[in-house]
């Protein structure tokens, strides 16, 4: 893939937003073997399908927001590309959880707030939440704070945007 230099880290949020695209995709169809009964996706969710629904959207929900940021062409940290990319998918995972492990999802019947497992998955819970904020909020102060910089010394491409040397 050929690139503009000034861009080429952030080649890690298109990478990210293309597996979250598929993996969005295969739950996709796993929604369709469940409501089709299909018995291994059943025993693989036994929790409520609507999780694995909350999954899909939240991964179609996260890549859309990496393409966005990809998009603007701001050159991000890599500390910040890679918080936004497995915040991404450790949010989204979050529903996956629920959807295979009911004891862990607050609204099922099973629900069991005890014990190691229950410790590990609040401990990755909240992991993932400081992830993602961190990497999203400081992707978007750094392109705020862009669009606030006096740029009126260099010229800009009006199509495309890069920058005119």
């Amino acid at each position: 893939m050929k690139q503009d230099d000034s861009h080429a880290g952030n080649v890690v949020l298109i990478r990210g937003a293309c597996l979250w695209i598929l993996m969005a995709l295969l739950l996709a169809w796993s929604l369709v073997g469940i409501y089709n009964q299909i018995g291994f996706l059943e025993t693989l969710f036994p929790g409520k399908p609507t999780r694995v629904l909350q999954a899909h959207i939240d991964f179609l929900l996260m890549s859309a927001l990496i393409l966005g940021f990809y998009a603007a062409r701001i050159g991000l940290p890599w500390h910040v590309r890679w918080a936004m990319v497995i915040g991404a998918f450790t949010n989204s995972s979050l529903f996956l959880f629920y959807a295979m492990f009911p004891t862990l999802d607050p609204l099922s019947d099973t629900y069991s707030p005890v014990g190691l497992w229950f410790t590990a998955f609040n401990i990755y819970l909240y992991s993932s939440l400081l992830v993602t904020s961190y990497g999203f909020g400081k992707a978007a102060v750094i392109i705020f704070r862009t669009t606030l910089e006096d740029n009126s010394s260099t010229k800009n491409c009006k199509r495309c945007g890069r920058q005119v040397i």
